[in-house]
């Protein structure tokens, strides 16, 4: 099914309550302090999840998969909270999946979600299940905001998402795979993620396809042969079959960026589309925020990706979700 725009959860404003929940691995206490406080700096009123700070399976979860699993329902179907962030990635939100009450979540007003890395598992479970756009960006309890102070592009771009409900304009540095002239405008849904998670759900009813969109890669701590692998067979799968663009985000700590290049280019470069890498969006120095299920214009000549922002008008569902 060709990737179709999603319900755009309200912007946020100085008030709204927002939750923060733990659904992948154990979260450091002192980041997480960070976290809260900065969120509270914005004006926002935040409650933790009642189970973030447990650990489970030999200190690999952040407490068992009914706790964090629990957490995010009750977060996600609380009416007064306005936006669920995540705390960190690491490893565990695909297996929440199983243990969730979609009927119960589709039912609650739609709310912001906010994560990346790991959280990629519930953006393309929110997207298929809720239809419901959702934030790629940087969370609470991670270096680029829970430190003191926190990194302030990351910082600057997340508020920017999450208060105005401007599109984020975002450049490219490298062309992979160059545009040619029926390629000079291409406006799409956005939908991507982590590489890693991305081929994780192949063949699961939550894999959201890439048929008429732009899609985002990024990834960390996957070696070339491991990038190459990934993109193959998520290739093999068909995933890419109908994609519009491919937007290459960060790849951290993945060995040569030439080999890296190298990769995308023989690995992508054959798909018929625009293939540009360099955005700053996923784990690296600097993290900047994209709306997945959003509507995305790629300029290729320009190399600037635009990706709408949340509802500034506070309408359910938005404007953008029902053209």
């Amino acid at each position: 099914m060709p990737a179709q725009p999603r319900v755009v959860p309200r912007a946020l404003e100085p008030g709204d309550r927002v939750a923060v929940v733990a659904p992948s691995a154990p979260v450091p206490a002192e980041r997480l302090a960070g976290g809260v406080a900065l969120l509270r700096s914005w004006g926002l009123d935040v409650v933790v999840g009642r189970h973030v700070g447990r650990t489970a399976h030999e200190g690999m979860l952040a407490g068992t998969d009914d706790e964090r699993a629990a957490d995010l329902q009750e977060a996600w179907t609380d009416p007064s909270i306005s936006a669920v962030c995540c705390a960190r990635g690491g490893y565990g939100a695909g297996r929440l999946l199983a243990h969730l009450d979609w009927e119960a979540l589709a039912q609650a007003t739609p709310k912001t979600l906010l994560g990346s890395s790991d959280v990629t598992a519930l953006h393309e479970a929110w997207a298929r299940r809720l239809g419901v756009a959702t934030v790629f960006g940087p969370m609470p309890a991670t270096e680029l905001l829970g430190e003191q102070p926190p990194q302030p592009e990351s910082a600057a771009a997340l508020h920017a998402m999450l208060f105005d409900g401007e599109p984020a304009v975002l450049p490219t540095t490298d062309v992979i795979s160059p545009p040619t002239a029926a390629h000079t405008q291409i406006a799409a849904p956005l939908v991507g993620g982590t590489i890693s998670l991305l081929a994780a759900s192949l063949g699961t009813e939550f894999s959201v396809s890439a048929d008429g969109a732009i899609v985002f890669l990024e990834d960390v701590g996957e070696v070339p042969y491991r990038i190459d692998r990934l993109l193959t067979q998520l290739r093999t799968a068909g995933w890419f079959a109908g994609a519009r663009a491919v937007v290459v985000g960060s790849l951290f700590e993945c060995g040569d960026p030439a080999v890296l290049r190298a990769v995308m280019a023989d690995r992508l470069g054959d798909l018929g589309v625009p293939v540009l890498a360099g955005l700053e969006v996923g784990h690296g120095a600097v993290q900047r925020s994209l709306l997945l299920g959003g509507l995305a214009r790629l300029d290729p000549l320009a190399g600037t990706l635009t990706v709408s922002g949340l509802d500034p008008d506070r309408k359910f569902p938005s404007d953008h979700a029902k053209k």
